[in-house]
């Protein structure tokens, strides 16, 4: 054996807890951990000849690397929407790298993860109100989760013209309908060949909303009825966490004919509130539906899931199945991953969220859930009453995004407040534009964050007050 694989092997105890060490101070240290620093220079760094074994790696990274780690898993990280890893999320996605199974199949072999997987789908279902009339599986990310439910829409949509597109590629002109779509799920759409110039816009609600207009999407339906159509509905808009009304698209697709797609990447957590479970009513209709784990469940990057209907199980397989690979078996015999979702090669990713359902239950994330949007709600209450920032739009439930009373000098505060807070490192927040106005975005999402936290912020925003 290679001396240092040897010297690894003989070793492991000793590094594992090395490394244990190491990360539980990283954790320990989360609160006072930079939330953003100076974009590093890249490291030219030659690859050893000999090598240097595990422990000497492990100096060399902290040496090299370490110290321009941020607390993205910390409880001030209020951009993007960024969950942070729970202690069973960390146990099981630790565990999964351990274990390091090949999750493809139910059938054979001894492997239990893909088995685990199934049940963790269930589980999930169970947590989001979700009927067992969806299969379910884990991808990487919201991207993914939406690029399979819109895979799987958009063979349903060649079908309706007799065009088998997994085959023969798109012969069919197909309609696709969304109001404020994610980038992601633009991005998708290029991906998949069907243009994300192509998308047909829907009108929002009047006012101060991002939700569809449900009579402008009736209009447009009636319009397209001669074609395939695919609706990207939203179950929680970026900037405004707005939704579109649920109820009103399932009763329209007894009407009219369309493939449903819901992008709740966050927002279907939602379903966790009693509160706010109300707002994602009616989504157990869709076709499909993408939900992130590593945002509001606050597993470890990267952790979605995608629903699909039972129903579309053969359009599924026809997406997705492996074709002239007799060695994985018949794709026809068994649920078999390999052959519903577009990744071969998968790591054990449902283990986290298998973790984290057992450990903290049904209570625990209605607290976590609950517990951003109370926060949420008295960070902007506190920012219209006590800063010179206002509400760009209502919160409607975990995203803050605001701008300033000051409309003259709006790009040169926002640009500097930005600008500070990065250089501080105590909060990490995002700019964006909502209805042509500039904003900064905080999005509560982590389950460590508390009203300290809110307070740390506000007098980040003060040192703003010129």
């Amino acid at each position: 054996m290679y001396k240092y694989l040897l010297q690894d092997l003989q070793n492991s105890n000793e590094i594992l807890t090395t490394v244990k060490q190491k990360a539980s101070e990283y954790l320990n240290n989360l609160d006072s951990t930079p939330t953003s620093r100076p974009r590093p220079e890249l490291v030219k760094n030659n690859l050893p000849d000999d090598g240097m074994g595990t422990t000497a790696a492990l100096n060399t990274f902290y040496a090299l690397h370490a110290d321009k780690i941020v607390a993205s898993s910390g409880p001030r990280y209020w951009g993007f929407v960024t969950g942070g890893s729970t202690t069973a999320a960390i146990a099981g996605d630790w565990l999964s790298s351990i274990f390091d199974q090949n999750t493809q199949s139910v059938m054979g072999g001894g492997d239990i993860s893909a088995a685990v997987e199934m049940e963790t789908i269930d589980l999930l279902q169970q947590l989001l109100g979700l009927p067992a009339t969806f299969n379910g599986g884990f991808v990487t990310g919201a991207t993914m989760a939406n690029f399979t439910g819109l895979a799987i829409g958009r063979q349903w949509a060649g079908l309706q013209c007799n065009n088998d597109i997994a085959r023969e590629g798109i012969k069919c002109d197909i309609k696709i309908l969304a109001a404020v779509p994610h980038s992601s799920a633009l991005k998708v759409i290029s991906m998949l060949g069907l243009g994300s110039n192509n998308i047909i816009a829907i009108n929002t609600i009047a006012g101060n909303r991002e939700a569809m207009d449900i009579e402008d999407f009736a209009n447009k339906l009636a319009t397209y009825k001669d074609q395939p159509i695919i609706v990207i509905s939203s179950g929680g808009t970026v900037n405004t966490v707005d939704f579109d009304d649920m109820q009103a698209i399932a009763q329209l697709q007894k009407q009219y004919s369309f493939y449903w797609h819901v992008d709740a990447a966050f927002g279907g957590f939602a379903a966790c509130s009693n509160k706010h479970s109300h707002l994602i009513n009616g989504w157990e209709h869709a076709d499909s539906i993408a939900v992130d784990c590593h945002k509001w469940l606050n597993v470890s990057y990267d952790s979605a899931v995608y629903f699909v209907q039972k129903k579309h199980a053969s359009i599924q397989l026809q997406t997705f199945q492996n074709t002239n690979a007799p060695y994985l078996g018949n794709p026809e015999e068994n649920f078999s991953y390999l052959n519903f979702g577009p990744e071969n090669s998968r790591r054990f990713r449902a283990l986290p969220v298998w973790f984290s359902l057992q450990a903290y239950g049904k209570k625990g994330f209605e607290w976590i859930v609950e517990n951003s949007i109370s926060l949420a709600g008295l960070f902007a209450e506190i920012l219209e009453n006590e800063s010179i920032f206002k509400l760009a739009a209502p919160v409607r439930l975990n995203v803050v995004c605001f701008t300033t009373k000051d409309e003259n000098k709006r790009s040169e505060i926002l640009q500097a407040t930005i600008t500070r807070l990065n250089k501080n490192g105590k909060v990490f927040m995002t700019p964006t534009v909502y209805k042509g106005v500039s904003c900064i975005r905080a999005a509560f999402v982590n389950w460590r964050t508390q009203q300290k936290d809110i307070d740390i912020a506000m007098d980040e925003l003060a040192m703003d007050l010129y």
